[in-house]
């Protein structure tokens, strides 16, 4: 499918992507940061939230707000993803930066962030609350239309996915006759080496087993984590069929060869900017237009397509990073990857 300007989440209109990446060696090491995904403004947010649904692969993990949106199928807030240990220091962010926007949070009603989390602590010091609150504000007032930074940078900053050094990757396809478009936004932290696959071919088990440090392999190291999946569109798709949509994730991440482990948090959350509800009309029945149920099928398909590119692409982004007790996570090696591709006729 044809993929957006950027081939990204930020090319979904109106939403925007800020990092704050927090790196350092001392006092203590750092390998984290936070990423926020901003779908409009916070005060048009609060005014009028927009329908969500989320979606469970495996359930280690943790999302905040999600119980509410399963509840009235709308967010409300920026979708903050950082580490997790640092899921309370997101929410607190998130509710300074709304009430700075937002006269009536507090008064008029109050709001509960979606804060999502990995676990960056192979490569971060996660005993050292490194992320502050005023990294997420920071993050919200970053957010930009800019093509997203992937990688190694802000909530990627400390993780691995299969095997190799992950992070944040995002795609895009248009969608439905060229009218909408769906954006995919993926923090990686997942699965073992001897798992990734690309375009169909078991590159994890093809390649050689590199030596990451003396006497130890990729094999060592621990092949279970998470990934947090968020899909942005501006199709006007009501609660149930963000659901629908969000569940589709999964299988773009089985196409890179997860098999959603037992320690693992498969967790997505989509949502639609275009079908939104007021908070506090009491006066007015709405009526809201949706995507025909036969139309679905393309937006499942963009949304398997763009989260599995968007999961290779922080594996192609990112380089290797060293980080606390002297781990390694190693930088996918691009050649050998694309002669394999080339090999098994993927590639010209």
């Amino acid at each position: 499918m044809t993929p957006g300007p950027t081939n990204g989440i930020v090319d979904v209109p109106g939403v925007r992507v800020g990092h704050v990446t927090v790196w350092h060696d001392e006092p203590a090491v750092a390998r984290t940061g936070v990423t926020a995904i901003v779908p409009d403004a916070l005060d048009a947010l609060f005014d009028s939230p927009i329908a969500a649904g989320t979606a469970v692969l495996n359930g280690a993990g943790e999302f905040t707000n999600s119980i509410t949106i399963a509840e009235w199928g709308l967010i409300e807030t920026p979708i903050i993803l950082t580490n997790t240990m640092a899921v309370g220091r997101g929410y607190d962010g998130v509710v300074q930066a709304m009430l700075a926007a937002h006269p009536g949070i507090g008064r008029d009603d109050v709001i509960i962030p979606a804060v999502g989390e990995c676990d960056d602590s192979f490569l971060n010091d996660a005993r050292v609350l490194s992320v502050t609150a005023q990294d997420t504000v920071d993050a919200i007032a970053g957010s930009t239309t800019d093509a997203v930074v992937e990688g190694s940078v802000g909530a990627g900053s400390g993780m691995t996915c299969l095997g190799y050094k992950g992070g944040i990757g995002t795609a895009s396809r248009v969608v439905l006759d060229g009218r909408f478009t769906l954006g995919v936004l993926a923090l990686t932290n997942f699965g073992a080496d001897e798992q990734l696959v690309v375009d169909g071919v078991p590159i994890g088990r093809l390649l050689p087993v590199p030596e990451v440090n003396p006497g130890q392999t990729l094999r060592d190291q621990p092949g279970e984590g998470s990934c947090y999946v968020v899909i942005a569109t501006d199709a006007p798709l009501s609660h149930a069929q963000c659901v629908r949509v969000a569940r589709r994730a999964g299988l773009g991440l089985a196409r890179c060869g997860s098999v959603a482990h037992h320690w693992s948090g498969e967790i997505f959350c989509a949502f639609s900017t275009t079908h939104r509800g007021p908070r506090l009309d009491t006066e007015t029945i709405v009526t809201r237009r949706e995507v025909a149920g036969n139309r679905l099928n393309e937006m499942f398909a963009a949304t398997v397509e763009a989260t599995e590119e968007a999961v290779l692409n922080s594996l192609f982004v990112a380089d290797t990073v060293a980080g606390v007790d002297g781990h390694r996570a190693l930088g996918l090696p691009h050649d050998r990857v694309l002669d394999l591709l080339r090999s098994h006729g993927r590639l010209p």
